[in-house]
């Protein structure tokens, strides 16, 4: 059994701003870094193997919560965004001609323009995921996580998600059945590791 835990990577600028990072390699905040300077990965995930999107805001995330350097690749690179990258959710779903849409009412093959959907992002994952022989934790991105936990959980983008990403939580999926775990898993504080 292979088991996958996913994290998300720490605040940014823009995230706080509301604005769609996509690929754009936006670094973490300094509010971000010192959080993340006090949590490290819970056992057995801090002898996992450690992976991360080659955004920096994945790698100093997976680098704060675990002292060492992770192992990357661009599978793991969050969805893109296309024309929409650095605009604001919010003015988009405010402006009807956008096209934009909550994500409730996507669907599989929903595409921002010049973007990437979720079932091309699935496709873009696969490889990377049956690659994997041991355990391992993935910092990455929201969307990476969406699509992998929509799977897990057989949500198709048409109804509320039946899961809620939350940031310093791993979430945890069983690769040879796709099962995820129903509980995500909260980072320690560094002072109950040592």
């Amino acid at each position: 059994m292979t088991r996958l835990a996913l994290i998300r990577h720490g605040h940014t600028a823009w995230n706080r701003a509301g604005r769609i990072q996509g690929r754009s390699d936006i670094p973490l905040d300094v509010d971000a870094r010192a959080e993340l300077s006090g949590y490290a990965l819970p056992p057995p995930w801090d002898s996992a193997q450690l992976w991360s999107s080659p955004l920096a805001r994945a790698v100093e995330t997976a680098k704060l919560i675990s002292g060492r350097d992770p192992r990357q690749d661009d599978a793991l690179t969050e969805m893109n965004w296309g024309d929409w990258e650095g605009q604001r959710g919010a003015d988009l779903i405010a402006d009807p001609e956008s096209g934009y849409r909550h994500i409730e009412e996507w669907g599989w093959d929903y595409r921002p323009e010049n973007g990437e959907s979720p079932a091309e992002l699935w496709a873009r994952l696969q490889p990377w995921l049956s690659g994997l022989e041991e355990d391992a934790v993935a910092v990455c991105h929201i969307g990476i996580m969406r699509v992998i936990l929509a799977k897990a959980w057989g949500w198709n983008f048409d109804r509320p998600a039946p899961f809620k990403i939350k940031r310093n939580r791993l979430f945890i999926v069983d690769l040879a059945t796709m099962e995820p775990e129903s509980e995500p898993v909260r980072l320690l504080p560094k002072e109950t590791t040592s």
